[in-house]
């Protein structure tokens, strides 16, 4: 008796594809991803690495895990609250409802009243305006080394850009603000030493080559001990004694004082001590997408928006929608895990540990994306074997910890509360309990 070859046995595409499942992702993953997926299975099944019978079960389980996008969601568990490797600050629940909005057709630049063409993102401006009554104008681009490229070139290409030494900073991924600046053709002019530069250093380096100067926040570090710096108020003088522009580039977005953070500079603070512009990330302190965030005198403003280079960084109605949610509505994700509450971190951690047998340590978490260095934020950490980490990362869902000292750490701080029990459960799995 002829035995039937079992390669006959794995079911035929159209069959596959005719699957309810299959079906629904073709629309939601697209055609071409979904048969690719078919005939990989069908191919493991002819290598006999799978069984023709398990072809089916197989593809309705990987379509079923599939995600439009190769992006895979993580809880952050460091008590790193606003971090760079996981995109920085993430959304509000107004900001991903703007986003979804604004996905289709919207009036972007466009007065659904007259049906003529306006200026782009007025909603946006209005609100970042609103909530810094000390700018006259603001202008949203698509990051924030975008908003200090722009503006050092509107005032500044083929002219000189004069900066103190010890603000010449490297920040990650060797981002260098000299190299910045130099790519806009204009020349940096360095005022001062590393730690000590005066308000004379910059008034004798002001000539009529002179652009603008610049101050700018240092990111990640700290510099301590004999040391000599010039306040924006300073410059405000100096700057009205020569007619040169003062721009400000504060980095981290906060757009009022913060008490939590005494040190790290907002918007409102550096416009009313006298920056005629200030320059910042959308996705760091400010809670919101990656953009770069413009705001000063309108003039200058204006001069920057109608600058060539302003067609290039212009941010998308995506990130203009998110950004406008995110100033105007309830306090974004990264301000509620700044000002955690410690004892309720302790609650949560406790309970936590105590569900998986594990101890719970005083940890500290961290600002985060060049925000205020050296801030510590009191809280808890579960404490568990470092060899959990890789099965942490690798779950699903996925759980990055903080490895420390021969420990992985788990810092709720930057964990949403409804997000407790998805986290019991990826640790559970990771331990193998």
């Amino acid at each position: 008796m002829t035995q039937t070859d079992p390669r006959r046995l794995i079911p035929r595409t159209d069959h596959l594809l005719a699957l309810p499942t299959a079906r629904a992702a073709r629309e939601r993953l697209g055609d071409h991803t979904v048969r690719l997926m078919v005939r990989d299975l069908q191919e493991r099944a002819r290598r006999g690495i799978i069984e023709p019978q398990d072809v089916e079960p197989a593809l309705v389980a990987e379509l079923t895990r599939r995600s439009p996008t190769g992006l895979t969601p993580v809880l952050n568990a460091t008590g790193v609250v606003v971090h760079t490797n996981l995109g920085r600050a993430p959304l509000s629940a107004a900001a991903v409802e703007a986003l979804i909005a604004a996905a289709g057709y919207v009036d972007v630049e466009l007065d659904l009243t007259t049906g003529a063409r306006s200026r782009r993102g007025a909603a946006a401006r209005a609100a970042l305006l609103a909530a810094c009554p000390a700018a006259e104008e603001a202008l949203i681009v698509n990051n924030g080394a975008a908003a200090l490229v722009l503006v050092t070139t509107a005032l500044a290409a083929g002219g000189e850009v004069v900066v103190s030494r010890g603000e010449l900073i490297e920040i990650g991924a060797g981002f260098r603000l000299p190299d910045l600046i130099a790519s806009t053709g204009a020349r940096i002019r360095e005022v001062g030493t590393t730690n000590r530069t005066h308000l004379r250093d910059y008034a004798e380096a002001i000539g009529p080559d002179t652009g603008c100067l610049l101050k700018v926040h240092p990111s990640n570090f700290r510099v301590e001990g004999f040391t000599s710096a010039v306040g924006v108020a300073e410059l405000r003088g100096l700057a009205d004694e020569t007619t040169v522009p003062l721009v400000v580039d504060i980095g981290s977005g906060l757009l009022a004082d913060d008490p939590l953070l005494p040190d790290e500079p907002s918007a409102s603070t550096a416009l009313s001590a006298g920056a005629d512009v200030v320059t910042a990330s959308g996705d760091k302190l400010l809670g919101g997408p990656q953009a770069g965030v413009v705001l000063g005198r309108a003039d200058i403003v204006d001069r920057t928006a109608r600058h060539p280079l302003a067609r290039a960084v212009r941010a998308d109605k995506l990130t203009l929608a998110a950004l406008e949610a995110t100033v105007a509505g309830a306090p974004a994700p990264v301000t509620a895990a700044l000002h955690a509450n410690p004892d309720r971190l302790r609650e949560r951690s406790e309970r936590l540990a105590e569900a998986v047998g594990a101890l719970i340590i005083p940890h500290a978490g961290r600002v985060g994306g060049g925000g205020a260095p050296g801030v510590p934020l009191p809280g808890w950490a579960v404490r568990l074997p470092e060899s959990v980490a890789p099965r942490l990362r690798t779950g699903r869902p996925a759980v990055l910890p903080r490895v420390h000292d021969g420990a992985c750490l788990i810092d709720l701080r930057c964990i949403p509360e409804g997000d407790d029990d998805a986290l019991l459960a990826a640790v559970r799995t990771a331990l193998g309990v």
